[in-house]
């Protein structure tokens, strides 16, 4: 990914960790915002055009976080913070300081990532759906416990490979607890990740959980060809169901 920062991205700190956040053109103060989480690779948006220009054609503001190989998980990862874990900095720094910026009501903020960032979006709709009704996921890596024992900070995060599956977006399904606006997209080429995204549809379609999902649309596996392609109906999902909630709150 490219390190250039386009026109309306910043470079600031929240709770003492660094975060990137973008704010829309013109003078109309932005009614939500998108939460985004990296993937493993810590790629931000900040240099990339087609994310930028959804947030900008829809006049979203965004906070991106920088979380490490944490997978956005509740567990200690030392890449991240000794004593903190990267769910309670985004819970207890990030979405105050994201409300507080932008004046936001109480349901007019998503989630949204990509591969690591996209189970950890969903994971925080299944487990605080008050707080994130809308959430999203590109390329999701909902296994991600089959990296297990490969020497990454999973392996100081949990115990054992049972353990750190109990915890992945799939184990936190608790109906009727759930966000009601859910989508998620997987290149049926993503030889990785593809199965746990089929899962996850399988069980929300067994249990009769509303969401949409998009299993079929491929653009070479796990590349940034495939997350840019998902840009457009991503954003327009989550511009969609932030309205839908806005309206709700009326």
């Amino acid at each position: 990914m490219s390190e250039i920062v386009l026109p309306g991205w910043a470079r600031i700190t929240i709770g003492d960790k660094p975060a990137d956040v973008f704010t829309p053109p013109g003078s109309i103060p932005s009614r939500a915002a998108v939460l985004y989480l990296h993937p493993v690779g810590q790629e931000m948006l900040a240099g990339n055009e087609a994310y930028t220009a959804e947030l900008a054609r829809h006049g979203l503001a965004c906070v991106a976080p920088l979380g490490a190989r944490s997978w956005w998980a509740n567990r200690i990862c030392p890449e991240f913070d000794a004593h903190l874990t990267a769910e309670r900095y985004l819970l207890e720094s990030v979405v105050p300081w994201t409300r507080d910026r932008w004046n936001l009501g109480p349901r007019a903020l998503a989630a949204f990532g990509i591969s690591m960032g996209g189970q950890g979006a969903i994971r925080l709709g299944f487990k605080y759906p008050g707080q994130f009704p809308v959430v999203a996921g590109v390329a999701s890596a909902f296994d991600y416990h089959e990296w297990y024992g490969r020497g990454t900070p999973i392996d100081t995060m949990y115990d054992s490979r049972e353990r750190c599956r109990q915890d992945t977006a799939i184990h936190h399904v608790n109906p009727p607890h759930l966000p009601p606006h859910v989508w998620f997209a997987c290149d049926p080429a993503d030889a990785q990740w593809y199965r746990g995204n089929d899962r996850l549809n399988e069980k929300l379609s067994a249990i009769g959980v509303p969401h949409t999902a998009d299993l079929d649309t491929s653009r070479g596996g796990h590349t940034w060809a495939y997350f840019d392609a998902m840009a457009r109906p991503a954003f327009q999902f989550l511009v969609d169901a932030l309205a839908k909630e806005s309206r709700r709150l009326m």
